[in-house]
């Protein structure tokens, strides 16, 4: 068993030295404290000077910087060595410790100095139990010996022998007691009385399982029939028992089969040890192990203890149901308030809701944070657990108040219903937490439902994200080209590029999938950049090929690029490296990313066009735009939303509303000295109208769908249909 100090901060201002006398006064009230707890053989003085060379040890140790309760620990093994070894004198000492040390020293009583007694009471308690532990194992060994020995004995010694276990059976200071095979109890020792707190008489007219206690395990009662029946020597337990007066007492027990020559059962020999105060302790221990310091709630080990052993303990077609809350703003509140009124919030909440959700088989813990969960066993179904979801609400809905400040608070609550069949904890707590986050998107003071189908759509969607970088680098990726037809002459004037991921094991994966995922990692940047190089490479081919009837390549960029500090370099540097003339390149960005470009972004698209590259507005009409703005803007082109030019592809009637913004929309490209192109063009109705409005070009399914360079080029060459 090894020691543990807990840390203990130096002592600000601490006294060179303390006096001899009040080091005296201090040794001379312990050896009165220690008076008549244990037989010591030694006089007064002799006890008084022992614990004064104790007393310095543990008052240098108190005033030690860096502070170590070693110190302690050994005097605590030196009180057993000299004989004090009861219970007593350990309690007695530690009392006089916490109690008088500091006054009769002389010391202020102040945090630290509290803290290191504090510390000095463990070590030296610790120190006293393992030296009593030893002790009485060498005491247990001597017994067993005794025994042994006394089987052995020749018979001029048998007396000799008899009167020294005698001596150890009724000064030991364990509990030991003999009982025949038949389990009748045949003699006990005053420590074992005192232990079992009854009578030496009452214990012989009792048999063994007599004193079985209620809450014994199986294993115990086989392990004695075992050792009944000699099938084997000794077992070691810790057993409760029950005292007359209705109190319970713990003890580590070692019981012992005594054979005689012949190798046959005689008798059973118990040993046992009163460790109450130490399974005391190690309750308390667990306790503040397994319970939150802030709220008292359970933590999350004893939660997941908890939720396992339901999950192992419970039939495979019981219902287990997870409500993990999160409270709705907490951390403006924690910094804007302080940290102390999150920590009273917190408290609160938490007394709220173990009173709202109560019961044997619910439990509320604190997770961490304003995280908590609360676990239902044997639920009802789901809508039991939505019920749970809006008591804790309701709980919240009262405003709390906080140091004079009333403050309303709310939480959002995932929530996992499901029988126990094939769960287990983590996989419990991983969708409920997930769920939580849903229910949090969602808005405040709301709850969601795990749902398996929306779960393996964002794990997917996860999962593709993980695998971006390593598709990038692998060459995953490739660029299709969509053509844009002039309407005047029905040509191919330009090309928009668009980006496809050959994934190995989904296929051909179009920009919806990924392009979101790759904006949110972070890697739009260089995969934007990487499309604009394969589309400028494209365009130079064609450049090559065709001269003056080549098309200028569009590439879309991302808000995120359009933001990066290297846009202007990046687009110069590929437009050197491929030899692309900037008049062949156009950027698209959408309406809502272009009409928020901040004063920087901005300056790179003016830099941008002022070399020469055409900048587009794609989706133009979805957005809220400020038109008094947009003709400030370096703006060369407006592309048409699909959306509008929807309304204009039946072939005997149009959509007026759609027509007259179209028609507006195109007025006003031109009015800014801006080209217009129309998306989702896909009849030829649709081409038309496009036409007649003085749109300048369009593209769609009605041309070509997006493929690669080789089938432009056929368009190019060949023509477009129509």
């Amino acid at each position: 068993m090894t020691g543990w100090t807990a840390p203990v901060p130096s002592a600000p201002d601490a006294p060179a030295e303390v006096s001899r006398a009040a080091r005296r006064r201090f040794a001379a009230a312990w050896a009165q404290t220690l008076l008549g707890t244990s037989y010591v053989p030694m006089t007064s003085a002799e006890v008084e000077g022992r614990l004064s060379g104790y007393t310095d040890r543990l008052v240098d140790a108190l005033l030690g910087d860096p502070f170590d309760a070693a110190a302690a620990r050994a005097v605590g093994a030196d009180l057993v060595g000299v004989h004090f070894t009861s219970a007593e004198s350990l309690a007695r000492t530690a009392d006089l410790i916490g109690a008088e040390l500091l006054r009769l020293l002389e010391l202020d009583e102040t945090p630290v100095w509290r803290r290191r007694v504090a510390a000095l009471q463990g070590a030296l308690c610790s120190g006293f139990v393992q030296a009593a532990r030893k002790r009485t194992l060498d005491e247990q060994e001597a017994i067993r010996q005794a025994v042994l020995d006394a089987r052995d004995a020749v018979e001029h010694a048998l007396r000799t022998s008899e009167a020294r276990f005698r001596a150890i059976f009724s000064e030991a200071a364990i509990g030991i007691g003999i009982a025949g095979m038949d389990g009748r109890i045949l003699e006990v020792n005053d420590s074992l009385r005192r232990i079992l707190d009854r009578p030496a008489d009452e214990l012989r007219r009792m048999s063994v399982p007599d004193l079985m206690h209620p809450e014994d395990t199986d294993g115990l009662w086989r392990m004695y029939q075992e050792l009944v029946r000699g099938e084997r020597d000794q077992y070691r337990v810790e057993k409760q028992f029950s005292r007359p007066d209705g109190g319970t007492v713990w003890t580590e027990m070692i019981v012992s089969l005594v054979r005689g020559e012949d190798g046959l059962p005689l008798y059973q020999a118990v040993m046992i040890e009163d460790v109450t105060d130490r399974r005391m302790l190690q309750e308390r221990l667990r306790h503040q192990a397994m319970h939150d310091p802030l709220t008292g709630l359970p933590n999350r080990a004893l939660f997941l203890e908890r939720l396992t052993s339901v999950l192992r303990g419970h039939a495979p077609d019981e219902r287990v149901a997870l409500c993990y809350m999160d409270l709705d703003g907490f951390k403006v509140i924690n910094d804007s308030l302080g940290h102390h009124v999150g920590d009273e919030l917190l408290v609160t909440v938490a007394k709220r809701l173990a009173v709202a959700v109560h019961g044997d088989d619910r439990l509320v813990a604190r997770m961490g944070g304003d995280e908590f969960v609360i676990l239902l066993q044997n639920s009802a179904g789901v809508q039991q657990a939505t019920e749970v979801a809006e008591t804790v609400f309701d709980a919240l809905d009262q405003p709390i108040r906080i140091s004079g400040q009333e403050l309303s608070v709310s939480a959002s609550i995932g929530i996992v219903e499901r029988t126990v069949r094939g769960q287990t904890a983590g996989e419990l707590m991983r969708d409920a937490d997930v769920t939580l986050y849903w229910a949090k998107a969602d808005g405040k003071r709301r709850w969601a439902m795990f749902d398996p189908d929306r779960n393996a759509t964002e794990v997917a969607r996860l999962r593709l994200s993980a695998q971006l970088p390593a598709a990038l680098e692998r060459g995953e990726f490739y660029v299709d080209y969509q053509p844009l037809v002039g309407m005047r002459r029905n040509d191919v004037v330009g090309v928009e590029a668009l980006v496809r991921w050959a994934h190995p094991e989904l296929g051909r994966l179009g920009p919806d999938r990924f392009i979101g995922l790759a904006e949110e990692t972070g890697l739009i940047v260089p995969l934007g950049r990487w499309v604009l190089r394969q589309a400028c490479l494209q365009g130079r081919r064609w450049a090559r090929e065709l001269g003056a009837d080549a098309p200028f390549v569009s590439v879309n960029l991302a808000v995120r690029q359009s933001r990066d500090p290297n846009l202007v370099s990046d687009v110069a540097a590929i437009l050197d490296e491929t030899g692309l003339d900037p008049a062949k390149l156009q950027l698209e960005l959408t309406e809502s990313a272009i009409m928020g470009t901040a004063d920087e972004p901005l300056e790179s698209l003016r830099e941008l066009s002022r070399m020469g590259v055409r900048i587009a507005i794609d989706d133009f009409g979805t957005g809220y735009s400020n038109l008094a703005y947009l003709r400030h803007l370096p703006v060369h082109e407006l592309k048409i939303a699909g959306s509008f030019v929807e309304g204009l592809r039946e072939a005997d009637r149009e959509d007026p509303v759609d027509a007259r913004i179209v028609r507006t929309l195109v007025d006003l490209a031109h009015a800014l000295g801006l080209t217009v192109t129309a998306e989702g063009v896909e009849t030829r109705a649709q081409a038309r109208r496009i036409a007649e409005t003085g749109c300048e070009t369009a593209q769609g399914y009605l041309f070509a769908r997006p493929g690669p360079p080789e089938a432009v080029h056929e368009l190019i060459i060949g023509g477009v249909p129509g």
